[in-house]
């Protein structure tokens, strides 16, 4: 009896988790254009390591992707380092948001705030 109890809460604890986390992301839909926010964050697997760590040079197949994303949806990027999934990944925004200037990006969108962090000028 006690089992079936556990085993209800821990559902309906994941079912209110991936609800919050769908509704977020809806919510934020249009951001990348015709992609979702997920299927963006999938696609920054080259920028992982340097989103965690600031010490790592950030790898060229990620400085072409955020290059390409700030062409044509600026604000994707900071949809992506703000969602669920960058977050369940150990992304760290205060370290993302520095890839464009790592990545000698011209036309970065330094001052503008993603969250509570400036993109670097």
């Amino acid at each position: 009896m006690a089992s079936n109890i556990k085993t209800y809460i821990v559902v309906v604890f994941l079912i209110v988790i991936s609800s919050k986390a769908f509704i977020w992301e809806v919510d934020a839909e249009g951001d990348c254009g015709r992609n979702s926010i997920f299927q963006e964050a999938v696609s920054f697997r080259p920028c992982l390591g340097s989103a965690q760590n600031a010490r790592i040079k950030v790898p060229a197949a990620c400085c072409a992707k955020v290059a390409s994303l700030l062409r044509t949806a600026p604000r994707c990027l900071c949809a992506v380092l703000l969602s669920p999934i960058a977050k369940q990944v150990g992304v760290k925004p205060q370290i993302g948001v520095t890839i464009p200037k790592r990545c000698n990006i011209k036309n970065r969108y330094a001052g503008r705030k993603c969250g509570g962090y400036t993109v670097p000028l």
